[in-house]
């Protein structure tokens, strides 16, 4: 049998006001305008921060908490003055825990207002959830950057541990990383300790919660360290600490470990599966950069062994031409030396410098295609011998060309026998297109090989090597650099 309930049905305006408020469930106060209840209907007796008996007939203000009363009477002196409807929420605690809630106040005649009040608790957990989850996800990217920008370890550990204190609420967290030599885990970095006591204390896999951790690869907790004999107690200085709750989340990539992020507070901690599940997050974000930290050491480390191979091998080069020419041998380190001291002079940056030095040091390879007969000749070259003499720039070009590594290097080898009123070789270049590299060298070039003996002459003297810089400043060499060079040798 089916009954006819709908509200036209209904004997009187009472019942058909009774059966909103059933269907509704939302509470409504009748408050008088100095805040007394006068009455109350609600759907749902789970609203209610109090039974009846303990509110009607009392004022508002008395019944709730202190800033809920006083919003409330806040409310009601809008209302009536403002004869507009007020909206508000407000916390509580209830039975069930925090509960939120949002209230409507209309007024009505004899200086009354209703007040209907709906239960907004899940609305608000559904916000607070989005927003920690927001904020997660915040706190995950700035970790990514932290790991993808900085090279530093350390630096991004601290940071990591920033954000796991602030994500997880808790008071203090630390990192330690294995030593694969000594298979002992080592304090990296900590934030929230009041002492020092877990940094000069090194932990070997399998003991301590820690090392437990590491050696199972699961996730250790101790919910009253307090009560505990702990491994903590290896320091004198940890119950200083107060530390109740505890836990250990082993750093592992790739089935590797890499060390043990500790989780410390100093009340008992509530985890849901969120706030665990965010922690092995947090704890793998670590372990990533960690291992990301691992890597760029070993690149570091393996792209400076290549470069101490790379420069081996290019001042062998130069060992090698000046094991040939007995006449010019340590010419190239002089030359090279005095080409940086004037580079330094003239502010090249230092990221320069590297690529001055390797031009230097390989300046003459090309003279290795040089016939002995015209190397070594003690007497003038004819004009046929010295257009192969002049070829040894291009030659070392041809030769070190297809070392990309030594491209930023070529400009010296290339070019200095370039001079400042284009009559140098092998390009004919003139003042400021002859690269600044070359310009530098041709000025330590030239002053060596005037003041050291060749088999055709004798040194000259200091004096007459800067007379004559001074002279072709501007013919030969950058007028500019020149000066500068003068002043430098004079010092």
């Amino acid at each position: 049998m089916i009954t006819d309930m709908t509200l036209q049905n209904l004997p009187d305006s009472d019942q058909r006001l009774e059966a909103i408020f059933q269907a509704f469930g939302d509470l409504l106060f009748i408050l008088h305008e100095d805040g007394t209840i006068l009455d109350y209907r609600s759907g749902d007796k789970t609203y209610l921060y109090l039974s009846p008996s303990q509110f009607l007939g009392r004022k508002i203000q008395e019944i709730y908490p202190y800033k809920v009363g006083r919003k409330y009477m806040d409310a009601i002196f809008s209302v009536r003055s403002d004869k507009k409807i007020v909206l508000m929420e407000y916390s509580l605690p209830m039975p069930f825990g925090e509960g939120w809630f949002e209230a409507r106040l209309v007024p009505i005649a004899n200086g009354q207002v209703i007040a209907c009040i709906r239960n907004i608790t899940k609305h608000k957990q559904s916000e607070v959830k989005i927003e920690r989850q927001l904020q997660q996800l915040a706190a995950l990217r700035a970790i990514d950057l932290a790991i993808t920008t900085n090279s530093d370890l350390s630096t991004t550990l601290s940071a990591i541990l920033d954000h796991v204190r602030a994500q997880l609420k808790i008071d203090a967290a630390s990192i330690s990383l294995l030593n694969p030599r000594s298979h002992m885990l080592e304090h990296a970095s900590g934030v929230g300790f009041y002492t020092t006591a877990l940094e000069h204390i090194p932990l070997p896999i399998g003991a301590g919660y820690a090392g437990k951790a590491v050696l199972e690869n699961k996730v250790m907790h101790v919910s009253d360290l307090l009560s505990r004999q702990t491994d903590f107690l290896r320091s004198p200085y940890f119950g200083a600490e107060n530390f109740i709750d505890y836990y250990a989340v082993p750093l592992f990539v790739k089935g590797n470990p890499l060390g043990v992020m500790e989780i410390f507070h100093r009340s008992v901690l509530s985890p849901d599966m969120e706030w665990l599940s965010f922690l092995e997050t947090l704890a793998g974000q670590a372990a990533i950069a960690i291992d990301s930290a691992i890597l760029f050491r070993e690149l570091q480390q393996s792209n400076g062994e290549l470069t101490l191979a790379y420069e081996k091998t290019i001042e062998g080069w130069s060992r090698a031409l000046d094991l040939r020419d007995t006449e010019t041998e340590n010419h190239t380190r002089r030359v090279t030396e005095m080409c940086l001291r004037l580079a330094a002079r003239l502010n090249i940056p230092a990221d320069e410098m590297i690529h001055i030095h390797r031009g230097g040091v390989l300046h003459d390879i090309g003279k290795v295609a040089i016939p002995d007969s015209i190397l070594f000749k003690h007497g003038p070259l004819t004009e046929e011998e010295w257009k192969i003499m002049r070829r040894h720039p291009s030659i070392a070009v041809e030769l070190l060309e297809p070392i990309s590594y030594l491209a930023p290097a070529m400009d010296i080898p290339r070019s200095h026998h370039e001079k400042w009123d284009g009559s140098g070789y092998p390009d004919g270049l003139a003042g400021d297109a002859i690269p600044l590299a070359a310009r530098i060298f041709a000025l330590a070039d030239v002053y060596d090989a005037l003041t050291s003996d060749r088999p055709y002459r004798s040194a000259w003297s200091k004096a007459n090597a800067l007379e004559y810089v001074n002279q072709n400043s501007g013919i030969h060499f950058d007028p500019n650099i020149a000066s500068e060079f003068i002043s430098m040798v004079t010092a």
